[in-house]
């Protein structure tokens, strides 16, 4: 059997296959049928946030001769469908693998390669490459790997064969395959894989003997951890009822054994870990106690755990997308967290970006915290504290994630105070108060506005719904679902002001067909969206039943009430430009302008979806939308015309757009991370038209950006257009016939020409330069008594004599103004080549030229080309200095030759004509403009 399905395994070696992938992508981007894959607007750039999911880690240590500092740690961890190489001693990111179609089920190193189960396949990586693969025959995907010696052990999902391969030479054939004889659940079997024997069965019966568990001895428990000790004979056995075996047994609450770890520095340590996030330490000397408890260590399943060879450091990782070190000081002493590394470990709902860099962003999630993401560099990323959790949690033995605040539902934000006080905003679900916030701290800040204790009424406030942070930063504004906006200071925390939005307006009542009796509820009038201008002169709120409020400032009284024709949901300002865009329930984004206090666009957001957040570019001429049909929108908001869109593959919950323009965040439904896709027209030329809903691109997501030299070169490849977009519009030589046509040139060009000799008079020098008064030192002196410098005289240069064979030569010799002159002549009319290149030519390169028409051919054929040129109706300005500069020069020759005399006629006739058509278009849209001015 095993040298059967040793013919039948698929190899793929050599090249890599990431570069196969390239050489791919480059021939189709030469095929027209790949253009409405590719996203015209934006590209994909990289993925933040992402440290490991729930697929354990690979842990590898390297000892150096002479190393003081101890081994060098290297962490695995594995991210879907892509891998991540950590450094162990600062947690830094070393390589990124790249993507591979089906998700990574189990990762092993072996020096310097990396070894990935993915699918039906198992791949090798060399520093981020793909050098080869081995595939299983029996097309099932596999599960675990494992290197064994000189063996590649594979397991298949279904855990019936497992499949042997020899990786020492570089064939990499398929040795063996063995089949399993799988027994009762929770049973353990141990099998000599050279003999492919069965050695030995232990039941689930004779492994799990707890007296406390005498009643659950009849129900089987799989097992799910198994680990060596670092005596030979000794294994630990984890099982899913928390049991643990070994020589001796004990048994974890809350949950399974999901990892077990033996300490190898010396001390009987064994450490396991729950599927509820907990660390538990046994003493095996004292026959299993347990010696301490981690609460919480994970805000999940914790899915790896190992120590660090010779070394009090005990490594984790959880399915909370984190990987932390803890540090064991003494056996007595309470483990401590020594570093880590951590992402949000729930899909984050709203992200705004912080500053005006567009190097930082503050995300939400539902696992209740504010983190603060760097988009220069994951490892300066953290987030931001709520107070000493720990310990509450540990003296009201609660856990931590329950003592955490509310998820965040709205963010607002201001860094021109950042350095003085509080500069964050955040309002919660379900909560009346309102959070602030300090980064430069790192931490939640001192005031907490409690919106109820504002209201004087008996009857209580309502939930808060939206925050807004003036431009200043000196203030904060909240709106509940009630219609009250309150603002405090942010420096004191002292309330300041309130606005009311006021009854129901007359008109709402009407669009919502009621009665002119029925009074709307408090609760229909809730504050949806706030906002403030840039001078602090006007407060904007919109409501749940279709109004747009516009407030003073200062006087707090309510200016102005604007009724949509559908209810308003959220709003976003654009403070440089007054902006300001509402999003409806009717999947349409209304702009309106807050100066004038006017609906300027309406932009339709497909049918499908209603919308989920906007975004506005910093210069206000694109605005972005994410709805529920998976589709990110980018309108121009000058045409409001609908320019760039493309779908991804799960729900983009929201979006911020960088205040440099240069990239556009978003998260999703389905994804612990925050992906960034760069703005192509930073890079490079984009032509921008409008587009229907059909033409729309499937894109995939950004994923994690390696160090390689290959990920760099294919980033910034992906930022480039493949294909040069058709011009749209280009502007012809002239509109009309009939309309007089000018050189678009700058005016002091044909006036330094008209005055050129004057110009070159003025900038005559007065003087020859003079001798310096002082010689060098390092000139040779005469001897004697006097200082005297030798001075070589200058040797006078004879002259050539000129003989008639170089004066028959520069006779014959013609400039290119004569060529093109000649080539205009014969070709009958077309004078643009030679216009052209007077155009391109400096005042005194063109007075030289003119100067050089000598002969009577040339003056015939220039005074023709003037002519041509004049009833052309084309570079009218350029034609009369020409012409002014020629006759200037060259008056007496044309006088007294009769042919030129005939020409200057004609080109009399013509000049006296054009310019009196000129002059009389002039006087009428100068007659034009006066009668305008004055009925105005």
């Amino acid at each position: 059997m095993a040298t059967q399905n040793a013919e039948d395994v698929e190899m793929i070696e050599a090249r890599p296959r990431k570069r196969i992938r390239n050489s791919t992508k480059r021939k189709r981007a030469t095929s027209p049928t790949h253009l409405p894959r590719v996203p015209l607007l934006f590209a994909p750039f990289r993925a933040l946030g992402l440290i490991t999911n729930h697929i354990p880690f690979y842990m590898q240590t390297r000892s150096y001769k002479d190393a003081t500092e101890g081994p060098r740690i290297h962490i695995l961890t594995c991210l879907g469908r892509s891998w991540a190489l950590w450094e162990g001693g600062k947690m830094g990111l070393l390589f990124v693998g790249p993507e591979v179609q089906d998700p990574i089920s189990c990762l092993v190193m072996d020096g310097d390669a990396v070894w990935a189960a993915s699918g039906t396949h198992v791949i090798k990586y060399l520093r981020g490459k793909e050098v080869s693969r081995v595939s299983n025959p029996l097309r099932t995907p596999l599960a675990f790997i494992i290197l064994f010696g000189s063996q590649l052990l594979a397991l298949t999902e279904d855990g019936g064969r497992m499949l042997i391969w020899e990786v020492s030479t570089n064939e990499r054939v398929l040795s063996a395959t063995i089949q399993f004889d799988i027994g009762n659940e929770g049973d353990m079997q141990l099998w000599n894989i050279r003999t492919q024997t069965c050695i030995h069965k232990f039941s689930n019966s004779q492994l799990r003997t707890l007296p406390s568990q005498q009643q659950m001895n009849s129900l089987s428990s799989p097992i799910t951890a198994l680990t060596q000790s670092p005596a030979i004979d000794v294994v630990g056995v984890g099982f899913m009822s928390g049991e643990i075996s070994r020589l001796m047994r004990m048994y974890m609450d809350n949950g399974g054994i999901k990892a077990l770890s033996f300490r190898s520095d010396g001390h009987p340590i064994l450490a396991s870990a729950s599927s509820s996030g907990h660390i538990a330490l046994w003493d095996l000397d004292s026959g299993g106690r347990l010696l301490h408890l981690i609460r919480g260590a994970h805000d999940g399943a914790i899915s790896a755990l190992e120590w660090v060879p010779g070394q009090p450091v005990l490594i984790s990782s959880g399915e909370d997308n984190s990987v932390k070190q803890w540090l064991y000081e003494s056996p007595t002493a309470v483990p401590r967290l020594l570093k880590f590394r951590s992402g949000h470990h729930a899909p984050p709902h709203l992200i705004r970006f912080y500053g005006e860099d567009g190097k930082q962003l503050l995300s939400a999630s539902a696992d209740r915290t504010l983190r603060y993401v760097s988009v220069v560099r994951d490892s300066r990323s953290y987030e931001m504290s709520q107070g000493s959790l720990a310990r509450k949690a540990t003296t009201l033995s609660k856990p931590l994630a329950s003592l955490k605040f509310p998820p965040i539902t709205s963010i607002s934000c201001s860094s021109t105070r950042s350095k003085d006080w509080d500069d964050v905003l955040t309002a919660h679900a379900d909560e009346m108060c309102v959070r602030s916030w300090t980064v430069l701290n790192k931490r939640v800040g001192k005031h907490t506005f409690n919106s109820a204790e504002s209201s004087k009424r008996k009857s209580p406030s309502g939930v808060v719904k939206c925050v807004c942070v003036t431009a200043c930063g000196n203030f904060g504004l909240a709106g509940s679902s009630t219609g009250e906006i309150h603002m405090w200071n942010m420096q004191s925390g002292l309330k300041r002001k309130s606005f009311k939005v006021g009854p129901c307006p007359q008109a709402v009542i009407d669009r919502l067909e009621l009665s002119s009796m029925t009074k709307p509820k408090s609760s229909e009038r809730g504050i949806t969206g706030l906002a403030s201008d840039a001078l602090n002169r006007a407060v904007i709120a919109t409501t749940s039943d279709g109004t747009v409020n516009f407030f003073d400032f200062h006087a707090c009284t309510l200016d102005q009430v604007m009724v949509l024709s559908t209810p308003a949901s959220s709003i976003m300002l654009q403070r440089d430009s007054g902006l300001l865009a509402v999003v409806c329930d009717d999947m349409v984004v209304r702009i309106i302008d807050i100066e004038t206090r006017r609906i300027v666009r309406e932009l339709a957001c497909g049918v499908h979806g209603r919308i989920l957040d906007i975004a506005f570019s910093s210069d206000s001429r694109w605005i972005v939308v994410t709805s529920l049909d998976s589709v990110i929108r980018t309108f121009d908001i000058p045409t409001g015309q609908l320019i760039n869109a493309f779908r991804t593959p799960s729900v983009a919950t929201s979006i911020a757009f960088s205040p440099t323009n240069d990239f556009l965040a978003t998260t999703h439904v389905d994804s612990v991370g925050i992906f960034l896709w760069a703005n192509r027209s930073q890079y490079s030329e984009v032509a921008f038209r409008a587009i229907s809903e059909e033409n729309i691109a499937e894109v995939a997501l950004p994923s994690m950006q390696g160090s390689e030299e290959d990920e760099a070169l294919e980033a910034l490849e992906a930022l480039g257009v493949e294909d040069k977009p058709t011009d749209v519009f280009s502007t012809p030589s002239q509109l009309d016939g009939d309309l007089v046509t000018l050189t678009l040139l700058p005016r002091a060009r044909w006036q330094t020409l008209l005055n050129l000799e004057v110009i070159q008079q003025r900038n005559k020098p007065k003087e020859p330069p003079k001798k310096p008064e002082h010689a060098p030192f390092f000139l040779p002196t005469l001897p004697g008594v006097e200082h005297r410098f030798v001075i070589e005289e200058k040797k006078q240069e004879t002259q050539d004599k000129h003989t008639r064979k170089l004066d028959k030569i520069a006779a014959n010799s013609r400039s290119t103004l004569q060529k093109l002159l000649v080539e205009s002549d014969k070709n009958n009319g077309s004078d643009d080549a030679l216009f052209n290149y007077i155009k391109s030519l400096s005042p005194a390169a063109i007075d030289l030229e003119l100067h050089s028409l000598v002969s009577f051919n040339s003056l015939q054929q220039f005074l023709r080309a003037i002519k041509r040129r004049l009833q052309s109706h084309l570079d009218f300005e350029a034609v009369q200095a020409l012409q002014n500069v020629v006759l200037r020069i060259h008056a007496d020759v044309i006088i007294e030759n009769e042919d030129l005399r005939t020409e200057l006629k004609e080109l009399l006739k013509i000049q006296k004509k054009e310019s009196g058509r000129v002059l009389d278009l002039l006087a009428s849209s100068l007659g034009t403009l006066g009668f305008v001015r004055d009925t105005q």
